[in-house]
């Protein structure tokens, strides 16, 4: 089953997702651009929704301005099937004094397996004031649950901050079968985090790496496919680095190779000034409206098909994988 902020469905109800948006967030690496009105968000929800979208992962982890019962009430309001994400961010997120910093992995795990099993914080804020913070609620009143695991590295680093969190989330997965999204720089060390998260118990088929087309190389992406891990396409829209014909062209040839049915696509907009609602552009629509039909006439509706709907309905499934081979054995 598939772990919404709405309740529990079955992976075949899913539909066509968006693998990685952002419905709030608030960072200090993006002054400025703070997605943080609940109304504006709705407006720009309905406009993914209606590009031909019937649900999508809200990517913000913790302490970053994520807003549960918002987007439980975004999602109730406009139909939008959300699977909303516990961990926490790559470090360069989180000021020198952030609290989040001290913790250990035995705390963090505790924090992300109560996020899934439990519900999450009606506000980041209060879990350092109080042992016991008040749970999100839905508008029917259940606790808002995240359905997923995220962390972050950086450009060919993993500080001990992102270490530290990516044991968490291994610890957390052992325990919930929750899969785990991984933000790359540029899609550098993704072979050195599918490597240490093996060792740590998760399989690769429980991964996905965002940001991979960031490295438009389909020899690497389908030799990370090779292994299980899912490729997170969400560069669209942003020609000052790549252009949509380099990722159309990089997604036709990870699928003549093979790897199709490890891609997933999303946008990861993730700033008001390019959100319409915010004022903005071009928006959460854009994934559906410009680019999916391009990627059609490319590879075909069977190949679009699966990165929308199958793929992120197998990656989603909170089946409970016990640890691998790859663990260490307790000393005798």
């Amino acid at each position: 089953m598939i772990r919404t902020v709405l309740g529990d469905i079955d992976p075949a109800l899913l539909g066509a997702t968006n693998y990685h948006e952002h419905l709030f967030q608030v960072s200090p690496l993006l002054p400025g651009d703070e997605l943080d009105d609940e109304a504006r968000s709705g407006d720009e929800a309905a406009l993914l929704r209606d590009s031909g979208f019937a649900a999508m992962v809200d990517a913000t982890p913790f302490g970053i301005g994520r807003d549960p019962e918002a987007v439980a009430r975004i999602s109730a309001a406009t139909g939008l099937r959300v699977v909303a994400t516990t961990g926490r961010h790559r470090e360069a997120h989180y000021a020198a004094e952030h609290p989040i910093r001290e913790w250990s992995t035995d705390r963090l795990t505790r924090f992300f397996v109560h996020d899934i099993a439990e519900g999450m914080p009606a506000d980041d804020a209060l879990v350092f004031a109080s042992p016991e913070p008040p749970l999100a609620t839905a508008p029917d009143g259940a606790a808002v649950r995240a359905g997923m695991l995220k962390g972050g590295i950086d450009y060919w680093r993993i500080s001990d901050f992102e270490r530290t969190t990516l044991d968490a989330l291994a610890a957390a997965h052992r325990e919930t079968g929750a899969a785990i999204m991984v933000h790359l720089e540029f899609c550098t060390a993704a072979h050195e985090v599918l490597d240490l998260l093996a060792a740590e118990g998760v399989a690769s088929d429980r991964v996905v790496l965002a940001h991979a087309d960031r490295d438009p190389d389909p020899g690497l992406h389908t030799s990370l496919a090779e292994r299980g891990a899912y490729l997170g396409y969400d560069g669209m829209a942003r020609p000052r680095t790549r252009s949509d014909a380099e990722l159309l062209a990089l997604t036709a040839a990870v699928v003549d190779r093979g790897a199709g049915d490890r891609i997933v696509l999303g946008g990861d907009v993730a700033r008001r000034t390019r959100y319409i609602a915010y004022g903005g552009m071009p928006g959460l629509a854009y994934l559906g409206d410009r680019y999916v039909p391009r990627l059609r006439e490319l590879v075909g509706d069977d190949a679009v098909e699966r990165m929308l709907v199958a793929n992120p309905a197998r990656l989603l499934d909170l089946a409970r994988r016990a640890p691998t081979a790859d663990l260490p054995e307790e000393p005798a």
